[in-house]
């Protein structure tokens, strides 16, 4: 039975990921973990509620072939950049140590575009330290998707990225095509048919070669 894990379900792409993953047949069985109870339901789903500060106790409900982490936040959402760190850098490199553990094959994160463990940007260097941390787990296959702005229906309000939009919108042709905004979707859509090939190796997919789903 092949099953996949999502982590971030609640949050844009991890919300239209989990919809493509049910929609489609591929895995017998979807783990969905959350803070809160999903209202999608499915025969399929298993919507597993947990503490992400205490990943370790929720251990035997990670396991999975496959991982698809959407987990992220900004600065401001979480409050500092210490509590920003724990939910992008922290979250994502403990789970991938415990479903590693558990047999997973292959981990899919979402990234962004930029990610530099060397960068003077703090945002960027956490991406690109966890980037690195992924790398480091040994897992069969690593996809990482670095993805520029995303555009789609966010549930929570994020005033620099509705200024972007805006931007992108009226004045987007004056943007080089990698920095261009995406789709979330089409990031969902490329989780999803890279885990489906099964190569072994580690794999950095840059916002332009996303924009092709």
């Amino acid at each position: 039975m092949k099953t996949a894990l999502v982590a971030g379900a609640t949050g844009l792409i991890g919300g239209q990921l989990l919809e493509l993953l049910l929609a489609d047949r591929y895995y017998d069985k979807v783990i969905a973990i959350s803070r809160k109870p999903l209202e999608l339901e499915s025969s399929r789903l298993q919507n597993s509620v947990i503490d992400f500060a205490q990943l370790e106790s929720a251990a035997t409900d990670l396991k999975a072939d496959d991982v698809y982490c959407c987990l992220g936040t900004t600065i401001k959402q979480a409050g500092s950049q210490s509590a920003f760190r724990k939910v992008d850098y922290e979250y994502p490199a403990q789970l991938a140590r415990i479903t590693k553990q558990n047999g997973a094959r292959q981990y899919l994160l979402v990234s962004a575009l930029g990610a530099d463990p060397s960068s003077g940007i703090f945002y960027n260097r956490v991406k690109g330290e966890t980037e690195v941390a992924i790398h480091e787990v040994g897992f069969e296959s690593v996809h990482v998707m670095r993805p520029s702005l995303l555009m789609g229906p966010r549930k929570e309000h994020r005033s620099g990225e509705e200024a972007a939009k805006v931007f992108y919108k009226y004045l987007g042709f004056l943007i080089p095509a990698k920095y261009k905004g995406i789709e979330s979707i089409k990031v969902a859509r490329a989780m999803i048919a890279l885990a489906k090939q099964n190569k072994a190796g580690y794999f950095i997919h840059e916002s332009l070669t996303l924009q092709a789903y």
